[in-house]
């Protein structure tokens, strides 16, 4: 008989302890992560959570499961905060406030390459060129691209295209291009306004006025009018733009931040300034992991989000936070610049901070509206299929094809506040009879839960089949064999007239008993959770279908031609940086690619536009 561990011992560990700053980790019996903080001085910020002094029942909750606590020792309390923040992000403790993870901030990209390009980027940087931002949403980076185009005139097209364009686009017509992509615009005219268009959104308006102006005043002594005006239109919105940026006489660039609570619920509201343009709000709703004092929450936003992300020079804060001495050193050091924190302002800072307030309330009281509506349909799910507890994991199975064509089959997750894309995942049907519908379910399902029998993966609580008897007696014969007996299946057959609202549901006895079939109508709350993620199903099996229908499509055109093998159809498409530019490129430009003759290149073109078949003969590569 094993003894039970001893509780640890916090006073005796805190002996051992230097004064150096670094991080702490708390651990539970089973080894998981309970808490990471930081500390200026380990000792004593460890020695004050086994104080005899009142603590929050939170805090004591978590000190009632430590089993046992690390240190890592750093050279500074800077050095303490960015590896406290990747312990946060990496470990994800119960206790800590988390900042749900986004790779999704969209950027400015000005590329590095000859005639570089500006357009949105959102993703891993690694394109190489210039990143501007973040910016709070895609609107915002819409917003200053359109600006751009209208300033400096760059180019926004895929390289692919603009390595194979013949006569100008759209974007050189309307004034919005100055068509490098056909020559017209010198090399070094086109570097000027790459370079101008970087001080623009470096924020050096004023230097990038006082440029323009002697450029315009040195074209009308050389009596080149156009281009005398057309500096003068630059300049002019330019002036415009400052002023209405201008904040309290300065240009702005700072982030304001607001944190609104109710229960464990939080909202953090961002309203961004750069180089005097407001930006507009993005929201975000950390995850409380219980606490619920607004300060912390907003103190752990600030230290993870700008922990990755690129400073301003002000951030503004609602409301006081601790170590933020700590904060604006870290973030100094980081950005090369003085960064400084505030919470208290004046005049129109003030007024944009009040702003943001109102905007971080509402917006909570929308989520948790949004929230309650989720929770009464999972709550009209349980009663309406007679569940013990709420389903916590919803699976939705979905087939989709065009005349058995590319069949691909959709599983979507939904939890109990919404869907789970993380986890969503589609299925290349392969080895049927094309447009057996009962086949393509019968494999998606059985890759789906053989995988989580031998891997012993997560099971939904419920389990949708779109479709009908067919579909679900494929689901059940797979959960059959699999010997899985934990979730509930319901099938979705569309009504008569496939009206929303007249769906029934399927459900199927137990044992070979009958089922039973439920026709809960339009108004209930559980049928339409049903539908929303039935649709969900279907949207992402479609999109899954189109894409691998059309990509069949490109590749047979190319591999169908007589002559065109892998190595040479690798070369084409690497060449023309795919199909697209392939199909723009003439007959003479498609020869220029190594290995392939004149005669080869006139089949090549043909075939892409329609000329003439493929061929039937195949050539050795």
């Amino acid at each position: 008989m094993s003894t039970p561990p001893l509780p640890f011992d916090g006073k005796a560990f805190v002996r051992g302890l230097s004064t150096a700053p670094g991080v702490y980790r708390m651990f539970a019996a089973d080894d998981s992560v309970l808490y990471v903080g930081k500390a200026g001085a380990l000792k004593k910020r460890v020695a004050s959570y086994f104080s005899n002094t009142p603590k929050a029942s939170r805090t004591l909750a978590m000190l009632a499961q430590v089993a046992r606590m690390d240190v890592t020792v750093t050279r500074s309390e800077a050095e303490a905060l960015l590896l406290e923040n990747q312990l946060i992000k990496s470990l994800k403790p119960r206790y800590n406030v988390l900042l749900r993870d986004d790779k999704s901030y969209p950027y400015v990209l000005l590329t590095q390459e000859p005639w570089p390009r500006i357009s949105l980027h959102r993703g891993p940087r690694n394109v190489p060129g210039r990143y501007f931002g973040p910016y709070p949403s895609v609107v915002a980076v819409r917003e200053t691209l359109n600006l751009m185009h209208k300033l400096f005139k760059l180019r926004s097209c895929e390289d692919s295209v603009f390595r194979n364009r013949s006569r100008p686009c759209l974007q050189y017509q309307i004034g919005r291009c100055t068509a490098p992509c056909v020559g017209l615009v010198q090399a070094r005219d086109y570097a000027q306004d790459v370079r101008r268009a970087t001080l623009f959104l470096e924020g050096r308006s004023d230097e990038l006025s006082d440029e323009l102006n002697k450029a315009m005043e040195a074209a009308s002594e050389r009596l080149d009018f156009e281009e005398a005006a057309r500096l003068r239109d630059q300049v002019t919105m330019i002036r415009k733009l400052q002023a209405r940026q201008y904040v309290e006489g300065q240009v702005a660039d700072m982030d304001l931040l607001a944190c609104a609570m109710q229960g464990s619920q939080a909202c953090v509201l961002l309203l961004a300034f750069r180089d005097g343009r407001n930006l507009g709000t993005r929201s975000f709703f950390p995850r409380t992991n219980g606490s619920d004092n607004p300060a912390e929450v907003l103190a752990a936003f600030v230290s993870q989000y700008y922990a990755e992300l690129p400073p301003p020079r002000e951030i503004i804060l609602d409301r006081e936070i601790e170590d933020v001495e700590l904060l604006q050193e870290a973030f100094s050091t980081a950005a090369g610049r003085r960064v400084q924190l505030k919470t208290s302002v004046r005049g129109d800072r003030a007024g944009y901070l009040d702003l943001a307030r109102r905007n971080a309330q509402m917006t909570l009281a929308t989520e948790l509206g949004s929230q309650a509506a989720q929770r009464a349909r999972v709550e009209s799910l349980r009663e309406m299929l007679g569940l013990a507890d709420l389903p916590q994991r919803l699976e939705c199975f979905d087939i989709s094809h065009t005349m058995g064509e590319a069949t691909v089959a959709s599983c979507v997750v939904f939890d109990a506040e919404g869907p789970v894309r993380s986890q969503y995942r589609r299925y290349n049907i392969a080895g049927i009879e094309p447009g057996d519908d009962y086949a393509a379910m019968h494999q998606a399902l059985e890759r789906r839960f053989r995988r989580a029998v031998e891997e012993d993966g997560v099971l939904p609580d419920v389990l949708l089949i779109d479709g009908g008897a067919g579909q679900v007696a494929q689901a059940r014969a797979v959960l059959a064999e699999l010997g899985i007996t934990g979730p509930v299946l319901v099938g979705v057959a569309k009504g008569e007239a496939r009206r929303p609202g007249d769906e029934t549901l399927l459900l199927p006895g137990a044992d070979g008993q009958p089922g039973r079939e439920l026709r809960p109508g339009g108004a209930s709350p559980g049928l339409q959770l049903v539908q929303q993620v039935r649709d969900e199903a279907h949207r992402f099996a479609i999109t899954g279908h189109r894409g691998r229908r059309q990509k069949a499509r490109n590749s047979s055109r190319l591999e169908d031609i007589a002559g065109i093998g892998p190595r040479r159809r690798a070369s084409l498409l690497k060449h023309f940086g795919g199909l697209g530019g392939l199909k723009n490129a003439s007959a003479d430009e498609i020869a220029h690619v190594e290995g392939v003759s004149s005669a080869l290149a006139e089949r090549i073109y043909a075939t892409l536009h329609g000329l003439q078949g493929p061929g039937a003969e195949r050539l050795p590569d």
